[in-house]
């Protein structure tokens, strides 16, 4: 496919929710409205979205055979048989050079008509964003995995069209006192696009992390470092050289901003990270650790408990931050955590303490890449996540996970393709939950099979079901079920 060749760019369709809730056995508490909070600076106008993990059903990027399925197929429960993308506003069969920008023939200035609010939570005056050690008077240099050890000219992708070999090497500065990212102007499918990266990240940097006027330079609408670069990489243009200025000017001035306070000043005065920003820092995570040896998430026992799925990150912030309202001082744990997605999130999004049990090899030797990449690329965006412990093993006979278990405020349990003994299992471990706690599970654990298990769970458990939104989770495109059950 040819480098300029593709003319449109795509929208990300806006996200709904169908809820419907259902309460077994006892009656409905009232909903509470969220707060508006006004601390933020700034919450982005559009929605990056992406994956975060759980065990259930094969991951998206793999090929399965029908009799590998935990579940039977149905025209209401497709699965999504997709690849994995380092940035998901945009395709990657889309080239990174090539796009006619559409702002060109918008009316206005969409530097004035972007979104103002924040997001609908209640303001956690105790969740300190800047991190530490990511402002001080040294150059820190975090080791992280460069764009251009996953996509470069030495791992076989080719350079844009137009591109001479002295050019396509570049660098990226983020909001911290950090050493740039390296990428590489390079374009292969399924690999990750550098111009669409620095696009994404340019803009998550301006909404994010500065005041309106700081941030006319980097993404107004006429002449701002976003808008040359989008007018450098578009087919009209075609412009390398113009590009490369483009970011040079964009990492001279975030640098500057950086060096007098700025950035960290306006890092204090905001509680909670938007949605499209965790989103976008757990896709870089992902695509530089999981997304190059995904293949190893195939290798599981078909018709067992450790199959694997992931909840995409739309609903990990629906549940964690709207549903529980989850603050930074309390414990998330997630039983079956897979290669750590959720876990990274709920630390991410929220601050709290977030604790994962994986018994998988190989789900357990991505988890542990991806957290070292999260730490370190968190300190390259100068912020501060909550504590992340995961664990190996059995979750039933994990010494750490049974004891933090009586700690816990919220608990994820992507059962749905879990045995009946083990779901059994996981309501024995439910008694010494605290008060309040709460469980999202794919299947409710309370059910109308007189067992003795049944009423256990019918005693100490609320529930209340809700249905997901379609393309929320990566076994299938449909939207389908999931319960809240809160310890009584």
């Amino acid at each position: 496919m040819g480098i300029f060749s593709n003319k449109s760019k795509l929208k990300a369709a806006p996200q709904s929710i169908r809820v419907e809730k259902v309460v077994v056995p006892s009656k409905p508490r009232p909903a509470v409205a969220p707060k508006s909070s006004t601390n933020s600076l700034r919450a982005t106008s559009s929605q990056l979205s992406s994956s975060s993990s759980s065990r259930l059903s094969p991951n998206p990027r793999l090929s399965r055979t029908k009799s590998a399925s935990p579940y039977p197929s149905s025209s209401d429960e497709k699965r999504v048989e997709r690849k994995r993308k380092a940035v998901t506003s945009t395709p990657r069969d889309s080239p990174a050079f090539g796009n006619d920008s559409e702002s060109e023939e918008e009316d206005g200035d969409p530097f004035r008509k972007r979104a103002r609010r924040s997001d609908s939570r209640s303001i956690d005056l105790n969740r300190k964003l800047r991190h530490k050690k990511a402002f001080g008077d040294e150059i820190r240099h975090p080791h992280i995995i460069h764009a251009a050890d996953i996509a470069s000219v030495a791992t076989k992708c080719p350079p844009i069209s137009g591109a001479k070999k002295d050019e396509i090497a570049i660098e990226l500065q983020y909001p911290s006192r950090c050493a740039r990212e390296r990428y590489e102007l390079v374009w292969q499918k399924d690999k990750i696009d550098a111009v669409k990266d620095i696009l994404s990240t340019v803009e998550l940097v301006a909404e994010t992390y500065l005041t309106d006027a700081d941030a006319r330079p980097f993404i107004d609408h006429n002449s701002s470092f976003k808008r040359q670069m989008e007018r450098a990489s578009s087919e009209k243009y075609r412009d390398v050289p113009l590009f490369r200025t483009a970011l040079n000017n964009y990492n001279q001035k975030l640098l500057e901003l950086v060096e007098n306070g700025t950035v960290a000043k306006n890092l204090d005065q905001i509680h909670h990270l938007p949605a499209s920003l965790v989103s976008f820092i757990l896709t870089q995570v992902y695509d530089r650790t999981v997304a190059p040896k995904v293949e190893m998430l195939t290798k599981y026992e078909a018709g067992s408990d450790n199959v694997y799925g992931e909840l995409l990150h739309p609903f990990v912030t629906k549940i964690l931050v709207e549903q529980t309202k989850m603050t930074s001082d309390q414990v998330f744990i997630d039983l079956g955590s897979g290669v750590g997605n959720v876990v990274l999130q709920a630390a991410l999004e929220i601050g709290c303490r977030s604790y994962g049990c994986e018994m998988m090899e190989n789900a357990c030797n991505l988890a542990e890449a991806q957290e070292k990449e999260f730490k370190s690329r968190c300190l390259l965006w100068g912020v501060s996540p909550g504590r992340v412990h995961l664990e190996r093993g059995d979750f039933r006979t994990n010494t750490k996970i049974i004891e933090k278990l009586k700690e816990a405020d919220v608990i994820l349990v992507n059962n749905k393709a879990f045995t009946s003994t083990l779901n059994d299992a996981l309501i024995n471990m439910f008694l010494d939950l605290k008060k309040g706690c709460k469980i999202i599970s794919l299947k409710s654990f309370v059910h109308d099979n007189k067992t003795a298990v049944n009423d256990v769970a019918t005693s100490i458990l609320e529930v209340e079901h809700y249905r997901y939104h379609q393309n929320w989770v990566s076994w299938a495109a449909s939207d389908g079920d999931y319960y809240i059950s809160t310890k009584k």
